[in-house]
């Protein structure tokens, strides 16, 4: 059984919007002896192998860094970055639909990747999904201010 969250289809403007609401700063990672500004609100999902973690990018690139999960999960925004298994953080604004199953919940992301929840996490992370609808819903209801390009 599959279980679709968000009514309407993720655009990069509407990302964009939101991204300005939940306060996702651009990100400074290490990478190759220097450092490089990737935006936050661009992470689909992250991936911990050991001692690195592999971001996983909404145009389907891909970044690998010399820290750890742990480290990477205090610089992100708690309030769209949850944590549903120990090797992997996703991002809710890319969350696609959950799969509950009898052995194992999982979740679908908007670029295809599948994420398994463990089933220490499941509740936390079913309250923290449910959370962050309401939120979205709210913003939703919310008058946005036109955005103004200035040339």
């Amino acid at each position: 059984m599959k279980v679709t969250l968000l009514a309407k289809p993720l655009t990069n403007v509407y990302v964009e919007q939101i991204a300005g609401q939940f306060d996702m700063p651009d990100l400074t990672l290490p990478f190759w002896g220097s450092r490089k500004k990737m935006p936050m609100h661009r992470i689909v999902r992250l991936e911990g192998e050991g001692n690195y973690t592999v971001f996983h990018f909404a145009d389907g690139s891909q970044l690998m860094v010399s820290l750890t999960l742990k480290k990477m999960e205090s610089r992100l925004s708690p309030k769209v970055f949850v944590r549903p298994h120990k090797k992997s953080i996703i991002n809710l604004l890319y969350l696609e639909s959950i799969h509950p199953d009898k052995q194992q919940l999982s979740v679908s992301m908007v670029n295809g990747d599948r994420v398994e929840v463990s089933r220490r996490k499941a509740s936390r992370f079913i309250k923290q999904v449910k959370g962050f609808q309401q939120e979205l819903m709210i913003l939703d209801s919310k008058p946005t201010a036109p955005v103004v390009l200035v040339a």
